[in-house]
Formats: structure tokens, sequence, C-alpha cells
């Protein structure tokens, strides 16, 4: 039943912090019942210039179904029943998700997206419910349709979007809500003997991001094939795609209590089961210690909060679409053919909805598409201004999301101004600019940031323009929030350096430094504890002549770390450098320096902050 603090909690919204009002907000509506250019393996102190990684292997067994082969593409309800744009939820919050709108929006889909590779229309949370909220479920305490906001059932809806040579998608919260329970007394389809009773544990211990179902006690049977007459459900139905929420570790929780990968394990189970192939998809920011139970079981994986904004547009600049370019470099060797990193929906149609100025819908559309991530929009489709719909239609920007190459990382460090880059199979790089600061900047990519050095010619994907040969690097004046995006082909060199071992005895180490093992690392060692206070220096780094060099470092951070580095004498500058996503992995930044002609230091100081672990640097020949 709805609960009766439901109202309460959409007062105290506002001005509340975007991950709160997230929890919140879904709270309020449920508890009324996831290796690019530079990440590399070093492998050896005599050859380590940078290099793109290989194109991701397959990720999990689905892929040879043609399971999330590539980034779904499509259209989702929740960004706009979650919105309170004026007259998009006439009879309450969250009323917008009916089946005329989603009958509305397939038709649009069809007739506008469909040739561009959009083909999923996906129903998120709420169809069982009534505009109260109260949730509804059948003898068999599964999710049953609302009769007022799909009168004629999910088949019927699936029915038409098959109709249109589309896909459909489907939402369910993990565990077994409250509201389907029963006393335990409700019987399980096709499991004779089981109830709710024996699917959960005694206790009646509660799961999922906002505590609104009962844990599954997978240890009986029954729990399997409760979840197994779910899939069934759906399969009958005809759907193809599952958004399957509030799963942990994540979703804001952790503990045992909220560890669904048993869950995940066993819808993947019960889909295969059906004979259907049906796309798993898992949500929200998942945690990426278990990201290989996410690839193993599914075929994405929700690496942050909700996009949306819960307010008067769609999403917001701050809120949150911002926050991806902190959280998104962890993940980027985790994504491949069969299971993909999932940014959240693509609200960039229309201006006026979204809550976005040009700049930032282009920017968001890139970093969506460099990342890999699936291109599904929120936005009225019926209501796409220009300017978004040659956003969602450039064919080479989808191109860039949809074909085979690793998913991008910075190759510069995290700031206002970034360059985040990826080698593509034909040996040319993608390249986007970025500037996220509230001010206009000029941002340069330098071809050594790449592995590479001398002319290359360069394309603009965004106008369709060749621009004609670049020696050595390009610059952009970018607009705040802006971004530009590239393919860079080379004509020029592979750019000759010369490597560095933190770990080597002629440099010198001082604080908590010390040298650790490290399989992945050149060598097998890096230097890490670098933090209250400790520093390493690389000393005699030799250069023929003064000049600016693009020094790539080689690290290890399973979270962002700030570090200073500066050469000889001078002061230097706090970095950020972004995650490898664990603490095994090696990735690489680009950091300017000034060093002269014969020796020189590179420091690394973490002042009273903790910072990266260092395995090596690579310096070029020349300037």
């Amino acid at each position: 039943m709805r609960s009766p603090s439901y109202r309460a909690l959409r007062g105290a919204l506002a001005g509340s912090p975007r991950h709160t009002m997230r929890v919140m907000l879904v709270l309020a509506v449920t508890a009324a019942l996831a290796t690019a250019v530079p990440t590399a393996t070093r492998a050896t102190a005599a050859s380590r210039s940078t290099t793109a990684a290989a194109a991701p292997a397959a990720t999990t067994a689905d892929v040879t179904s043609g399971i999330a082969a590539k980034p779904f593409m499509g259209w989702s309800s929740w960004s706009m029943q979650s919105s309170q744009y004026p007259g998009l939820n006439p009879n309450g919050n969250y009323s917008y998700l009916t089946e005329a709108n989603v009958l509305k929006q397939t038709d649009a889909l069809a007739a506008t997206l469909k040739k561009y590779g959009y083909n999923h229309v996906n129903i998120d949370a709420g169809w069982w419910m009534d505009n109260n909220w109260t949730t509804e479920f059948d003898q068999y305490g599964r999710q049953t349709p609302d009769p007022v906001r799909f009168p004629h059932g999910m088949k019927s809806v699936a029915d038409h979007i098959h109709s249109k040579g589309l896909k459909a998608g489907i939402y369910l919260p993990v565990g077994l809500e409250k509201g389907a329970y029963g006393d335990g007394r409700v019987p399980i389809r096709n499991a004779p003997g089981c109830t709710t009773a024996d699917i959960v544990y005694p206790d009646l211990r509660t799961t999922n991001g906002w505590d609104s179902a009962y844990k599954l006690d997978f240890d009986n049977p029954c729990a399997q094939r409760y979840i197994d007459s779910q899939a069934r459900m759906l399969a009958d139905w005809g759907y193809d795609f599952l958004k399957l929420d509030g799963v942990g570790p994540g979703s804001f929780k952790s503990g045992d209590n909220y560890n669904n990968v048993a869950d995940v394990a066993a819808w993947h189970k019960a889909i295969a089961d059906t004979g259907r192939p049906i796309h798993l998809e898992l949500s929200w920011s998942l945690d990426i210690g278990h990201a290989a139970d996410w690839k193993k079981y599914s075929n994405g994986w929700r690496i942050d909060t909700d996009v949306e904004c819960y307010c008067n547009t769609l999403v917001t600049w701050d809120n949150s679409v911002r926050g991806r370019w902190d959280d998104a470099p962890a993940w980027s060797g985790k994504a491949g053919p069969g299971g993909w990193n999932d940014l959240d929906a693509i609200d960039v149609g229309n201006g006026a909805m979204d809550g976005l100025t040009n700049a930032e819908r282009q920017s968001y559309m890139t970093l969506w598409a460099i990342n890999k991530s699936p291109l599904f929009t929120g936005d009225d489709l019926t209501q796409l201004d220009s300017y978004g719909l040659s956003l969602l239609t450039n064919q080479e920007v989808i191109a860039v999301d949809q074909n085979n190459s690793p998913v991008a990382r910075p190759v510069t460090p995290m700031g206002d101004e970034q360059v985040w880059g990826t080698k593509n199979s034909d040996g040319s790089y993608t390249v986007a600019l970025f500037n996220l600061g509230e001010s206009p900047a000029s941002v340069t990519a330098n071809w050594a940031s790449l592995g590479f050095t001398g002319a290359a010619s360069v394309r603009d994907l965004w106008n369709h323009k060749d621009l004609g040969t670049y020696k050595n690097k390009i610059t952009a004046t970018l607009p705040a929030h802006g971004s530009r995006l590239f393919t860079v082909k080379p004509g020029g060199a592979p750019l000759a350096t010369t490597s560095y071992e933190a770990e080597s005895a002629n440099n010198t180490r001082t604080g908590n430094a010390s040298v650790a093992a490290c399989d992945s690392c050149s060598g097998g060692k890096k230097v890490g504890n670098l933090y209250l206070d400790s520093r390493l220096q690389f000393n005699d780094i030799t250069v023929k002549k003064d000049g600016i060099y693009p020094v790539n470092v080689s690290y290890v951070s399973g979270d962002p770390r700030s570090v200073t580095v500066y050469s000889n004498s001078g002061n230097g500058t706090s970095l950020k450098f972004p995650s490898t996503g664990d603490w095994g992995t090696v990735g690489t930044i680009s950091v300017e320096l000034a060093l002269k002609a014969g020796s020189n230091t590179v420091t690394f100081d973490s002042g009273w902050d903790y910072s990266p672990d260092i395995d090596g640097i690579d310096v070029p020949k020349s300037a």
C-alpha cells in the first residue's frame, strides 16, 4: 500500500543533494508498496610507449545469441515520469506512465529514430501500480498491470511495439516485494508446495535500494522457482528486455542483506530457461568490486545514480550529468560485447524540456558515445527540437558508440579541461575535448598523449567536416561545458620515449613511499603509500633540449586520487588522476612538464592527501 509519508517525502526534496534526492524519491515510490587508451600493461622498461588496448573480449555467454553485441539504443519512460515539467504528469507524480503514452512514444520512435538504430521501448517503474502507487499482484505474487494505466495489459503493449519492428522492455525491482508476501501463504506458480514463506528468510530481512522487498533465500529451491515464474510471465508477454532495479551491492546499499548477486544469477538462469532472448540490465550505482558478477550474469549495469534531476526539467548539468565525467573512467575496462557500462538516459532531444544548453547537450551525447553507453533517450519523441534531433541522429557519433573500439578513457588529468581518447581498429583514434568549466577555454590534445607524433589528419564528427592536417596537436576553444569530437588519423611516427621505472634504486623516496609488488606493472613493481607528505622523485631524467614535454605517467588507483607533479625545483600543480578501476590495473595519464637540456628530476608529492601508486614514466625524446 501507499506509504502515508509519501507526500511528506516529496515535499522535503527541495534542495536535497542529488544522491539523497534519488534515494528519497524512489523510496517514496517503491516503499509505497555497469581498456582503452591509454590503459595498458607496460611490458618492459625498454618498451613502454603509450599504446591502445585491443578491442574488449566478449564479457558474457549471451553474446553468442546476439544479446548486447552492441550497446542498446531506444527510449525509456522514466525521465518523463520523474519530471515536474509542466503537463507531463497531470494525474500526480509519475502518472505519465500509461499505455497511451507508451504507444505514442513507440509510434514516434518508429517514425523518427528507428532507422538510426534506436529500437527499444522500455517501460520503467510503476506499470503494476495505480496513481497512488498501490501495488498490484496476481495470485502467484507476481506484479500485474494496473488496469487504469494499462487497460489492455502488458502483452498487448509488447505486441504493438513488435508490430513497429521494435523491442519491448519492462522493469522489476529485485527481491520479493512486501505487498506480494501475503502473510507467506501465496503459492508459487508451477512449484507445488512452495509459498512466499518458503522463498524468503524467516526474519523477513529486507533488500534492494529502498528496502521495499524481502530478501530471497536461494538455499530453498522455491526461491528460484519464483524467479522462474516471473521470467516465464515476461517471456509469455513477449518482452525482450528487463531492467532489474535496486540491485546491490550498489544502489547506495551494502552488507549481506543487500548482496543481490544470487538474485541476478537466478534471473540469468530463469531467462535462459524461458528460451526467449531477454536482455538483463541492472540498476543502479552498481558496486565495481562485483563487476565480474555483473558481467557474468547480465548484459549491462548502471554505474551511477539517476541522471534525472526530479525537478521541473528532465535533467540539469549539475544534477546529475556532470558527475559522469568523474565516475565513468573506473569502469572503462569492464565493458565489451555482451555487457556494457550504462550511464543512464541521454536526454538531449528538447532543450527546453531537458534543462540544458546546446553545448551541454552535445557534451552529454559525446561522453555517452565515447563510453559506449547504451543510447536511450527519455525525451518526448513527439517534441524533439531540430538541434536535439541532429544530436540523436548523427551517424558518425552513433558509430563511435556502436563500433568495436575500446571504451575511451581520459588521457589528461581530471579537471575542467579534459581530453579523452581510444585507438580504433583501423589505427585511427577517437579523441574528445571537453571544457567542463564555467567560462570558455582552450583545450589541447597532444598526439604524444596518444602514443604518436608528427602530422595527423583530423575529422570533426559533429560537423561532418574534414579539418585537414595538424602537427603534434590540436587546440580548440570551447564554450562553457562544451566539447569537440574528432577522428584522428596519424601520418607521423610512433612516439619515441625513454622509460623510467618508479621502483628504480636511482630514485628518491621520502615519507611513507615504498616499493610494492604489482603483477600488472612493468617490472612487477610500483611505488605506493604516497600519503601524508610522501614523495617519489625520479632522478636523472635526461632530454636533449629545453621544452615542454608531455610525460606519460603509468599508475594504479582504485579511486580518483590527486598528486602534485613537478619537475626540478618547480612548485607543481595538484592533479587528479582518474580511477583505473581497481588496485591491480594500470592506467596512463599525460602530464606536461618543463624540462631543461641535460639531467632533470620529476617529483610526485602526495602533500597531506592520498595519491595514486606510480608504476613509471615515459618521457618523449624530443619536446
